[in-house]
């Protein structure tokens, strides 16, 4: 397999302790699938927690690139890009979209884009697990770090 680019969704309340299992997944996917992309959100623990452990990577990894799902326009709502991050991504087509929905679908954009998806989605009512099962509808390879949970 080789992948290009993987995206991350996960729930706000995301515990820390998955901090060595996002390093793993992350280290994983750069050298089994070829990675050479990341795309992370900036609402919640989960992204994060997901924001260090690819800025750690990319210490090690110089070659891959990090960029920062923006949801909301940049006129709107600018955003700096944070350190070690090579940029930010903002999908196009988001202009008309409602406010209320935006980061909703700028991940349901993402996943429609990515090749691979790493994910900590386990509640059964939340937008995360939604998306999760969307990918995986779409065969979207998806490492989700709470599937143990669900055992």
């Amino acid at each position: 397999m080789n992948f290009k680019s993987c995206f991350f969704i996960g729930h706000r309340d995301a515990p820390e302790e998955i901090l060595p299992a996002l390093l793993e997944a992350i280290e994983g996917h750069i050298t089994n699938y070829g990675v050479g992309e990341f795309i992370v959100g900036n609402y919640g623990v989960f992204d994060r927690l997901a924001a260090k452990a690819l800025v750690c990577a990319k210490s090690r990894h110089p070659e891959i690139i990090l960029m920062l799902l923006t949801p909301y326009h940049p006129a709107e709502r600018s955003m700096e890009v944070p350190p070690g991050f090579d940029g930010t991504f903002y999908p196009p087509g988001m202009e008309s979209v409602p406010r209320q929905y935006t980061i909703a679908r700028a991940n349901r954009y993402m996943i429609d884009h990515a090749d691979c998806l790493i994910a900590y989605a386990w509640h059964p009512a939340s937008n995360a697990k939604n998306l999760v099962e969307y990918a995986l509808k779409k065969g979207v390879p998806v490492m989700n770090l709470a599937a143990p949970l669900q055992e």
